[in-house]
């Protein structure tokens, strides 16, 4: 571990750097899992990672020395001149000053694409913290034409995404991330693995991306509609949520399409596998 802490202290002394609370910036020290987010991200000379949130280049050094290109977003203007300091002898680096949920990456990816050294497009990141669902959520919805996804994030965060629907930690994002992607945990990272030490303890998953999606619905809008109502009132039945959210007309209709799918009416929200949520919402 020895020399990412003697270089991150380095560099920030050097530029007068201190963690940007607002930001969720906590800087990763920890050799070991720098290599096992860059090994199990399983990277290649015809990749193109996105790397998001970058800081200080902790990993975006090791990225480079791996990928066919590596294009970082970054929002934060003092660790843009940092990084662009810092990787100014690699033709493989690109930066982008901007807030990663107002960039069309779809775009990017395609003009990579077709440039012609570029052959599959992954996203490794060590997100922040405070706005990890939004990130992952706009990387799976937009249907990118991405291979995988490494990130790290925090624990508890990280067991929801990755949970099999149905299984204990499931929420409504646990059904989205399973639709698009079959997922698994890496690796759990203790809070000293940073500086300054967050209050949690992280986890980096891998999201590989499905060719086909977990289940084929009428309507996909409708599938997702069902699902987040489902599970706005958590401690509540699903036909109680479902009839509340005017999702079902009445508590008549849900009865019966629950029954026809063979499920209890006292059956929760987090017991449903996805393909049964699918069912509920054809029948709708």
């Amino acid at each position: 571990m020895g020399n990412i802490l003697e270089e991150t202290k380095f560099i920030m002394k050097k530029y007068n750097i201190k963690a940007n609370k607002k930001l969720g910036q906590n800087f990763l020290i920890s050799e070991e899992v720098v290599k096992t987010i860059v090994n199990s991200s399983e990277i290649s000379k015809e990749d193109l990672v996105i790397e998001i949130g970058p800081g200080l280049g902790t990993l975006t050094k090791y990225l480079l020395e791996q990928a066919g290109k590596v294009i970082c977003i970054e929002l934060d203007n003092k660790m843009i001149n940092i990084l662009k300091d810092r990787f100014a002898v690699y033709d493989n680096f690109e930066i982008i000053n901007e807030d990663v949920l107002k960039v069309d990456l779809k775009n990017m990816i395609k003009i990579q694409k077709e440039q012609g050294k570029i052959k599959k497009a992954k996203i490794v990141a060590n997100l922040p913290y405070y706005i990890t669902t939004p990130i992952i959520m706009k990387l799976l919805e937009e249907e990118l034409e991405l291979e995988s996804i490494t990130v790290m994030i925090q624990k508890e965060v990280a067991d929801r995404l990755i949970a099999i629907p149905g299984e204990k930690n499931t929420g409504a994002i646990t059904y989205s991330v399973y639709y698009y992607a079959i997922s698994e945990g890496i690796i759990e990272v203790p809070n000293n693995s940073f500086i300054p030490e967050p209050e949690v303890t992280s986890k980096v998953i891998k999201l590989n991306i499905r060719k086909e999606p977990g289940v084929d619905p009428k309507s996909k809008e409708k599938m997702f509609e069902v699902i987040k109502n489902a599970f706005m009132q958590k401690r509540k039945t699903l036909l109680n949520s479902l009839t509340n959210n005017k999702i079902f007309e009445n508590k008549q209709q849900g009865t019966e399409i629950l029954k026809t799918l063979g499920l209890n009416e006292n059956v929760r929200p987090e017991e449903l596998t996805l393909e049964q949520f699918a069912k509920i919402s054809d029948n709708l």
